[in-house]
């Protein structure tokens, strides 16, 4: 244990050494600082905003900069924007503290696993010599806070299996707790941090299994032991996760950025938005002048002008969009399709919208109805043009739609309620496409008929602004969701935009099948030899090696499996070799599977840095998997000979780590003058690969 704490001890010092070493430089934001730095000055000013990831990693890094003097006044327009005299060193310091930590971790991780200190060491130095971890800890970015929870996460639940002989115990509790916690935490970061609960959970599901058959041991204790889990690992987690949205909800309670991505109804909530203290009639009337948005993510409200499709672009009649702004021309008068009744005005007898009414939508500034016909949309194929049509509300049987009020709802409620609208000639759906309009369209966003029926966000519409001076006014106050539609509606915003993420114009995107062979990195900071430049590429030393050790432990566990199968003769030794490999190489391959494989099943956009949680269980499978190799080909040899071998074998894997750091270790601290290809560059010769771009 003493030789094992001096070696902990030596590895966080080089830890903290290796991640705050020129933490200041550059001394300007780099890659997604932009994103990230942006928003914890969101966080700081109380400012809503929007993200694709959960809040937690954001929150920490806005708390991270508060706490070390930073005032939220920076604006983190883009990258290689300097900093200037704002105080950004401490939310790197913060992201550089947890990315100190996973060395640490790891080594702890193995040595738990029953691994001896050199294999946990050669795993930690896999990880302390990787100059992409160094890179990724060094900047204000999402990913040294989620490997920390991760491996946090991991370590726990070992720590938690080590107490099994010593169940309901204060250690036994406590070390279920934290892994709960970190699985909260894991998941707060980022949505992978499914990743690492469904590691978690096949862990537990099988701990229980085992449990199941231990005869020993009475269904009123199993029972405890399902009911302490699901305590743990379930309850606790969840509402962690509840918490940190509590949180996010309760500080950012100003108007922002954000503000468009979520339904009017959440918006009221949002100090300085139009609709917050706002009031209007409560449900929807003939002759209310209303405004109808989108519910797509981020879409606009309905919208005309007096401007008229071109010529080949449909029927030459008067343009239907959606607009992200407020504006008049959002403004519609709902009308019976009886003209007879819709011309009575204020005679007409009040009467509210219903689920199945027939409807006409007349724009108020133009004066004409909203129409659809047989025509091609502009810009969807198959789908049917939409325009405005007629004169002071007067048009013909192309004007009509049938409204439908989704869950079960007979009434229009405003802000709350989701309505459709059906073309009753055509029978199609009205919808946003979330396609952009040329220039003859200002730019703005298509509005298309559909045929195809089925409900979704596109062709889904609620009721914003309300005006009807028959009916009586109420707060929209009442009309803000709780806290838990709030957290529903959040999670699907954040899910839709997560699934929709494109590639933005000359940005480096990556496939998954890219990542483990380090094929290519990613450009922080910098692009010519005036510049201060950052390349986000792992050590490829470590990464090939990484590489191999899969095969290898493929195949290892393989002949392990098979001979402990068969009951073959085996050394003692052996045996307990491939017990141990396949018991906690098991373990590791599964969190590199869990952790890599589901990106290939992803429509989104990928980019490099996605893998490295995959490669932190890599490399701790490469130790286990390397050491065993040299145990097993040394067993034949008497036991001085055999510490010798594996002792050599060691030092000689470390020192090709160290060279290999130091050859590589420019692109994480920074590169300044000639580019690789010059042969007076520190790189020059390093480029083993032409998609490596540094």
């Amino acid at each position: 244990m003493k030789a094992a704490g001096a070696v902990l001890s030596l590895v966080i010092v080089l830890s903290f050494l290796s991640r705050f070493y020129r933490l200041a430089e550059p001394p300007h934001v780099c890659w997604d600082e932009t994103h990230f730095g942006k928003m914890a000055s969101y966080y700081i000013n109380r400012t809503f905003f929007f993200d694709v990831h959960p809040p937690l990693g954001k929150m920490l890094i806005g708390l991270a900069g508060h706490v070390t003097g930073y005032n939220g006044s920076f604006s983190f327009l883009k990258p290689g924007q300097s900093y200037g005299g704002h105080a950004y060193v401490g939310m790197r310091g913060f992201c550089a503290l947890l990315g100190s930590c996973l060395p640490p971790l790891v080594f702890l991780i193995v040595l738990q696993l029953g691994w001896s200190v050199a294999v946990a060491l050669l795993a930690c130095l896999l990880v302390l010599l990787d100059t992409g971890c160094i890179t990724l800890s060094q900047y204000i970015l999402l990913d040294p806070i989620l490997m920390f929870f991760i491996m946090g996460a991991v370590l726990s639940m070992v720590r938690f299996q080590s107490c099994s002989s010593r169940p309901f115990s204060a250690p036994w509790w406590l070390w279920l707790a934290v892994t709960g916690v970190n699985l909260a935490g894991a998941m707060g970061v980022k949505f992978v941090g499914l990743f690492v609960i469904l590691l978690v959970g096949v862990h537990t599901a099988r701990d229980l299994w085992g449990l199941l058959g231990d005869l020993s041991l009475t269904l009123d204790v199993i029972l405890r032991h399902v009911a302490a889990r699901v305590l743990c690992l379930i309850l606790l987690p969840l509402a962690l996760y509840a918490l940190m949205f509590l949180v996010h909800f309760s500080v950012l309670h100003k108007s922002g950025p954000g503000d468009g991505f979520f339904s009017s109804a959440f918006q009221s909530r949002l100090m300085g938005n139009n609709l917050h203290n706002a009031s209007m009639p409560e449900h929807l009337a003939y002759g209310s002048v209303v405004t109808l948005k989108n519910v797509r993510t981020a879409s606009g409200y309905l919208h005309s002008h007096w401007h008229l499709y071109p010529e080949g672009v449909g029927a030459r009649q008067q343009q239907v969009t959606t607009y992200s702004h407020k504006d008049d021309n959002n403004l519609w008068i709902v009308k019976r399709h009886d003209a007879e009744y819709g011309n009575r005005g204020a005679e007409a007898p009040l009467e509210f919208v219903h689920h199945g009414d027939i409807i006409r939508l007349e724009h108020k500034a133009t004066g004409r109805n909203l129409h659809s016909h047989q025509r091609e949309a502009p810009l969807t194929k198959k789908h049917l043009q939409v325009t405005t049509y007629g004169t002071n509300g007067t048009g013909d049987s192309n004007d009509f739609w049938r409204i439908e009020v989704t869950g079960g709802r007979n009434t229009v409620k405003v802000l709350r309620s989701q309505i459709r609208l059906l073309h009753l000639s055509t029978g199609c759906v009205l919808g946003s496409s979330g396609k952009t309009l040329p220039k003859w369209g200002w730019e703005q966003g298509e509005v298309t008929c559909s045929p195809y029926l089925r409900e979704n966000p596109n062709t889904l519409w609620n009721v914003e602004d309300h005006e009807n001076g028959r009916l009586p006014n109420i707060s929209v106050s009442i009309l803000k969701p709780s806290f838990l539609e709030a957290l529903v509606e959040s999670h699907i915003v954040m899910l839709r935009a997560n699934s929709g993420l494109k590639p933005k114009e000359h940005e480096v995107t990556s496939k998954p099948w890219h990542w483990p062979i380090n094929y290519q990195g990613l450009r922080f900071s910098g692009v010519n030899a005036t510049d201060f430049r950052i390349y986000l590429l792992g050590n490829p030393v470590i990464w090939w090696l990484n590489l191999g050790g899969l095969a290898l432990y493929a195949v290892l566990a393989f002949c392990a499996a098979v001979s402990l199968r068969r009951g073959f003769s085996l050394p003692s030794q052996v045996k307990g070799v491939f017990t141990l490999l396949l018991d906690s190489g098991g373990l590791l391959m599964s969190g590199w599977l869990l952790h890599y494989v589901p990106f290939f099943f992803m429509g989104r956009v990928l980019y490099y840095h996605h893998y490295f949680p995959a490669m932190l269980f890599s490399s701790m499978l490469t130790a286990v998997t390397l050491s065993s190799f040299l145990q097993l080909c040394s067993a034949v040899l008497c036991p001085s000979h055999q510490r010798a071998v594996i002792a050599a074998g060691m030092s000689l894997l470390a020192g090709s780590l160290l060279y290999s750091f130091y050859l590589f270790h420019p692109l994480a601290y920074g590169m300044v003058g000639s580019l690789a290809d010059d042969a007076d560059s520190p790189m020059a010769g390093l480029r083993w690969m032409d998609s490596w771009d540094f």
